[in-house]
């Protein structure tokens, strides 16, 4: 293999494009950067799969199909290491299969009402791909995309820069929209994700990552007992298409009051009774804090000890529990995912914003750039 040490001079490097067997002061206690390929999709494109590793032994795997997180290996509190991140072993389950793992959602991370809006006064029709209305971005969002691939190095961070130009009327959406999704693993065991997107007509953005999280590790079962603290005093009601009514409705007495802390599992199927909406929670959580970066919220694992924080500058967070898994079998390492085996904390903009103008706008005009950054940070308690 092909050595190529870099020297750490204490302020950051610059971008790296190195080929695949390259890799970067790898070593114990050193962090590093490898990649390979990881096959075709169906229509002939090359995919690759990249491996970070950082100076405390963190592993996160990226493809640049869909910018997927494919997994993510923390320690609990005795020192073991597992994989947090649900997910499958191979690129086809991801092209065939996939319920959003690990994935970037994009031209517009959760619902449209209806798949349409009406922009500066023209009305945009959209792929439908959930019941009447569009989902995550339609048929063939960026979940399914392949994105070129840049490796990024640091003096406390290595990552990805990927990049994907998405054309004037893809899935119905106005504008070229020129978008990057980075991805940064730092020394403090942090997955930083900075989003970029600029566009040469009016259009509407709204991104997220997808990744599907069990704190004991993957293929360990239901996360009931996980202990969530979700930082948001309201919510967005919604109709039974999970479409928002355009209003806020505070979450106290109610089973999404998470506040202060609360098992998953401890009002998980009254929500369902009271709502009526989702068999499990799968509701847009209205953040408290200002528009910079934030903490959003923070789940604990109480037999392993992993906790992972979320912090954002996005508005609202989906909180999803992985209602619709029935029997997924043969997934990562041949473990079968069934009903509430993974949960989702999606940073974003609210649902259905195009519809609902007292909501924070995502709409983004040629000249602006729509800009967002999420971290997830893992630690023991």
């Amino acid at each position: 293999m092909k050595l190529r040490v870099l020297l750490l001079a204490g302020a950051s490097l610059a971008l790296g494009v190195l080929t695949s067997c390259e890799i970067f002061n790898k070593g114990p206690g050193n962090m590093g950067i490898t990649s390979e390929p990881w096959g075709r999709i169906k229509s002939g494109k090359e995919v690759e799969l990249f491996t970070l590793e950082n100076r405390n032994g963190m592993e996160v795997k990226i493809t640049n199909y869909g910018c997927i997180i494919v997994s993510i290996k923390v320690p609990d509190k005795n020192g073991k290491y597992d994989d947090v991140a649900l997910g499958f072993d191979k690129l086809s389950d991801y092209e065939e299969r996939n319920p959003f793992f690990g994935a970037i959602a994009g031209r517009y991370a959760n619902r449209i009402g209806g798949a349409k809006f009406t922009l500066d006064g023209k009305e945009y029709t959209l792929n439908k791909n959930d019941g009447p209305n569009t989902l995550h971005g339609g048929k063939v969002g960026f979940d399914k995309k392949v994105w070129s691939a840049q490796k990024i190095y640091k003096s406390d961070a290595v990552g990805l820069k990927l990049a994907y130009t998405s054309p004037d009327g893809e899935e119905g959406y106005p504008g070229n929209l020129k978008c990057t999704v980075t991805y940064l693993l730092t020394n403090d065991n942090e997955i930083r994700i900075d989003y970029a997107a600029t566009t040469d007509k009016a259009t509407v953005v709204n991104l997220t990552n997808h990744s599907y999280f069990n704190l004991e590790g993957e293929g360990a079962g239901q996360i009931l007992n996980h202990q969530v603290t979700i930082n948001a005093d309201f919510f967005t009601p919604t109709d039974d298409h999970l479409i928002p009514l355009g209003e806020k409705s505070t979450v106290n007495g109610t089973p999404l009051d998470f506040t202060k802390g609360r098992r998953i599992g401890a009002h998980i199927d009254d929500n369902y009774k009271s709502l009526k909406q989702a068999i499990g929670y799968d509701q847009n959580f209205v953040l408290t804090g200002g528009a910079g970066l934030k903490t959003a919220a923070k789940v604990v694992e109480p037999k392993s000890g992993r906790v992972l924080t979320m912090e954002t500058t996005e508005p609202a967070t989906q909180f999803y529990t992985g209602n619709h898994m029935k029997r997924m079998p043969n997934c990562k390492n041949g473990h079968t995912y069934d009903f509430r085996s993974g949960f989702c904390l999606e940073a974003q903009h609210y649902p259905d914003s195009p519809h609902h103008p007292d909501f924070p706008t995502t709409v983004l005009r040629p000249g602006d750039t729509y800009q967002q950054t999420t971290v997830y940070k893992f630690s023991v308690e």
